[in-house]
């Protein structure tokens, strides 16, 4: 894997990458080496990554530690075939390996969007395949964006691929569950958005008496449930 590093300040490095399997790959590389009792000086100095859709910010507790983090980080993305990171445990491609201690969170939508059919139509389908397709596998919060607590969900069925609405909403329901080009995504609470709308969950996304408020983290893994 070929990475490019940026320059972020004194105490991070931000690493670029080719899309957002790359980010998935780099990610699981670094919580699976960060796991290990003889892990890397270089990987125990993190003290945070932040992915995004194709950047890793690697930030680090001491300033020092930087020049290390930047060669450690491209050595182990050359060992990295992104195509092949594998997907033990029955994980449909575009998910990622994830840790084994991954978390689940288990979602039940009512399937009542006002883009349900426009989907169907775009990609093929019927409306009970569409929800079938969203259903039928697992996606993984690759990251998180746009607004707190909202979470970019890679994998689930490439079918469900789908443009953005040629003309956003100015208001969003809370718990609207959406589809755009690679992503799909639950609102956590009312804004203007673009994304195909399919179904809605009144599962809480975002809390702030929560700790953490925002039920989705980085590496969760997602499963809908049709009501």
């Amino acid at each position: 894997m070929e990475v490019t590093l940026l320059p972020m300040g004194r105490e991070a490095v931000l690493v670029e990458v080719a899309g957002t399997g790359e980010v998935l790959a780099l990610a699981d590389a670094l919580h699976e080496q960060g796991g290990r009792q003889d892990a890397p000086t270089w990987v125990r100095s993190l003290a945070e990554v932040v992915p995004a859709a194709r950047t890793l910010l690697l930030r680090v507790a001491e300033p020092r530690d930087v020049p290390a983090v930047r060669a450690g980080v491209v050595t182990l993305a050359a060992s990295l075939d992104v195509a092949t990171a594998g997907h033990p445990g029955g994980q449909e491609p575009g998910v990622g390996r994830g840790a084994p201690d991954t978390p689940v969170v288990t979602l039940p939508v009512t399937y009542d969007g006002a883009d349900l059919a426009d989907v169907a139509r775009l990609i093929g389908l019927d409306e009970q395949e569409v929800v079938e397709a969203h259903t039928g596998s697992a996606w993984r919060v690759g990251f998180i964006g746009f607004a707190p607590g909202f979470a970019y969900l890679v994998g689930g069925d490439p079918r469900l691929h789908v443009p953005r609405r040629e003309t956003p909403r100015t208001r969003v329901p809370a718990g609207s569950v959406g589809l755009a080009g690679e992503f799909g995504g639950i609102y956590p609470r009312p804004s203007p958005g673009g994304w195909q709308l399919i179904g809605r969950t009144e599962v809480t996304l975002w809390d702030l008496d929560r700790d953490p408020p925002a039920l989705l983290q980085p590496g969760t893994l997602v499963r809908f449930e049709a009501l």
